[in-house]
């Protein structure tokens, strides 16, 4: 007779969480399948009516049988995907880097550093948080008065600064989590071996921070990928189109050409996808991190 080596995890109070049963846990799947469904389709939608002609989308978007490759060899043919690429990618890099570490040191001063005046550190918590209140439509003309007057309109910094700072309170709220959650013992064992302030941020407490920073990189890019308001306000030259405003050229004012939009939107979609497809484990850890205490 053999003796069960497994080890038992006992519970405090000896409450042992239950998993649903029954009735409830068909529900709650019934729930989740709703719900995955419901954010599905639209994307779903978007793909399909990309193969469809734009006769056909105002008559019967239900048909399926006329299924073609029209819509994106008019895209193609008209979008300079690669120019629109190109441009994404310099503000997406470059916006989201400077942005993340710009979150960080902000976030690490407001939660690890002592501050001899506190209420000065909480109303810096406050005004860099309360910016998450405050919609970009209102902020688009003093944006483009300020680029203006500063000789930045039509460039690549009219739109990384806006991107930076529009996404800051967003990044410091993220940080300032984990922070508050992160051992303060890891930090006092480098301090006796001698470390110091730029160690204890950059080599010791950044590192261990990769679920959040890979959530953040994620959440910024497609940000800045999907971005229109700021683009539309302070980009004239042809040769800087982002994508946002690409997909927007099949919009007019008299009349849209739904299926090469939607053409042109699934080719804009796909490297999203892929790029939540390889990350997700990460996003999912640093949206999860301190849901559970250790």
């Amino acid at each position: 007779m053999s003796t069960s080596t497994r080890t038992q995890v006992r519970f405090p109070h000896g409450d042992v969480p239950r998993r649903p049963r029954g009735r409830r846990r068909g529900w709650a799947a019934v729930v989740a399948y709703v719900v995955t469904a419901l954010l599905i389709l639209p994307m779903l939608w978007v793909v399909v009516l990309s193969f469809q002609t734009n006769e056909n989308i105002l008559r019967d978007p239900l048909n399926l049988t006329e299924l073609n490759l029209a819509n994106y060899e008019v895209a193609t043919q008209t979008l300079n995907l690669m120019l629109m690429y190109k441009n994404t990618f310099i503000l997406a890099s470059v916006s989201v880097v400077v942005g993340v570490v710009f979150a960080y040191m902000a976030a690490y001063a407001l939660t690890r550093m002592e501050w001899t005046r506190v209420w000065l550190r909480n109303g810096l918590r406050f005004y860099l948080l309360a910016g998450l209140a405050i919609p970009v439509y209102i902020l688009l003309f003093p944006v483009y008065r300020l680029n203006i007057e500063l000789g930045l309109f039509g460039t690549y910094w009219a739109l990384i600064l806006p991107y930076i700072a529009a996404q800051l309170p967003f990044n410091v709220l993220l940080f300032t989590g984990f922070l508050a959650d992160f051992p303060v013992e890891v930090e006092e064992a480098a301090v006796i071996d001698g470390a110091r302030l730029r160690t204890l941020a950059w080599q010791i407490v950044f590192p261990l921070m990769r679920p959040v920073v890979a959530t953040l990189l994620i959440f910024n890019i497609i940000y800045v990928w999907n971005e229109y308001p700021f683009a539309v306000t302070l980009i004239n030259d042809p040769a800087m189109t982002t994508i946002s405003l690409g997909v927007a050229q099949f919009q007019g004012f008299w009349s849209v050409d739904y299926g090469a939009m939607m053409a042109s939107a699934t080719l804009v979609l796909l490297p999203q996808l892929l790029l939540y497809a390889v990350f997700q484990r990460h996003v999912v850890a640093g949206m999860t991190f301190g849901a559970v205490k250790g």
